[in-house]
């Protein structure tokens, strides 16, 4: 065969082998595209529930009543009748000051009264027997006129010396410094021997009543106005008083025991910082709670009727900082949907927009999901239990 022709046969030759290798790698493409399954993936089918909306806020314990003891008399503190740190009782005497000059202006107003009050019956009688003798004209008006006139003052002077007893008596017994609450008092500024002076700033000791107590906390007037909106159109369901349950986390992280109570929320908001006052009551037996302490408190506002809850191992945030779920269709084609979360409820995220009932979700599987691809859903909504309201 010429070289030329021998050339030309070897060129079909390669290049039908090129062909035949061609087919058989599009051929393996093809078997392994087919035999690649949808990636597996668990998903969450999205439902309304009630849910218990609730919010976490800072705060401070303060004291639902306190009582600054001060003198309302002068004198020297003869006896302090308590034991600094306890318990005390509303009407238990605290201190004694020295009653004596007190009891001497008692005694003093008593028998100025005795004295008017004889002065009054002498006077009284003289004008007795004055009235029918002026009458007669056997003595002269004018002597009437005085007696009658002797007898008025005798009773201004009764009066005067009534209102006199009654001071010193109240004088008297305010030598007797008494607790006006119940409650724990605290250390005394003064020992026995000191003196003491009528309506002084400085205060003997503190009556502060710790059981119960109040925490006051701060929320935020967009957060109120969210919740007080939510409630006028229905979406919450609160207690039939109006109040709302109160737990604690103490400044040692623990959990305070006792639940307390929403008592009522300031009616301005807090121009500085944008906030409203809330104010729950707490029980507090042992004293645990003291007035100053930090505590942060988890507020039940409502029941949300038509909650959705979603687990949080399913929410990713965009570069935008927006989060994001990955939704299977009924074609079980993945795709993105960016939702609105609010607080969290024990493992998920409520829901506030963003998702629909009946949406599926993925929670598992999340790695070998991406947007627009098939996938090969598992449904795992009863392996997540939702934390629906009680």
């Amino acid at each position: 065969m010429p070289a030329k022709n021998r050339h030309h046969a070897r060129k079909h030759v390669l290049a039908a082998s090129c062909l035949a290798g061609l087919s058989l790698l599009a051929g393996c493409d093809k078997k392994e595209s087919a035999a690649a399954p949808p990636p597996p993936v668990g998903v969450v089918s999205i439902h309304t529930q009630p849910v218990l909306r609730t919010t976490d806020l800072p705060g401070r314990t303060s004291a639902v009543m306190t009582a600054d003891i001060r003198p309302q008399v002068s004198g020297v503190i003869l006896q302090r009748l308590f034991v600094e740190g306890s318990d005390v009782k509303a009407g238990q005497q605290l201190y004694q000051i020295d009653p004596a000059p007190y009891q001497a202006a008692y005694d003093s107003a008593v028998a100025t009264l005795k004295h008017d009050q004889a002065a009054l019956a002498t006077d009284q009688a003289q004008a007795e027997r004055y009235k029918p003798l002026a009458a007669a004209q056997a003595v002269s008006q004018q002597d009437y006129d005085n007696a009658v006139a002797a007898v008025q003052e005798d009773e201004a002077n009764i009066a005067s010396a009534k209102a006199s007893i009654e001071t010193a008596r109240i004088n008297l017994q305010y030598t007797k410094m008494f607790s006006p609450i119940s409650g724990t008092i605290g250390a005394s500024a003064v020992t026995p021997g000191a003196l003491v002076t009528a309506d002084q700033t400085a205060v003997l000791a503190t009556v502060t009543q710790l059981d119960p107590i109040y925490v006051d906390l701060n929320e935020s007037s967009i957060t109120w106005l969210r919740l007080k909106q939510e409630m006028d159109a229905g979406q919450l369901e609160t207690a039939a008083d109006g109040s709302a349950k109160v737990t604690l986390t103490l400044e040692d992280g623990s959990t305070y025991s006792l639940p307390g109570k929403l008592q009522f929320s300031e009616v301005n908001v807090d121009e500085t910082t944008g906030t409203v006052l809330v104010r729950a009551l707490f029980p507090n037996p042992q004293h645990l709670l003291l007035p100053g302490m930090y505590v942060h408190a988890e507020l039940e506002e409502g029941v949300n009727k038509d909650g959705i809850l979603v687990p949080q191992q399913a929410v990713s945030h965009n570069t935008h900082g927006d989060a994001t779920v990955l939704v299977v269709n009924g074609k079980n084609v993945v795709s993105q949907k960016i939702i609105t979360v609010g607080a969290n409820v024990g493992n998920d995220w409520v829901v506030t927009g963003g998702l629909q009932p009946g949406d599926r979700v993925i929670v598992d599987g999340l790695l070998n999901a991406t947007v627009g691809q098939s996938v090969s859903p598992t449904d795992e909504t009863a392996q997540y239990s939702t934390n629906a309201a009680t």
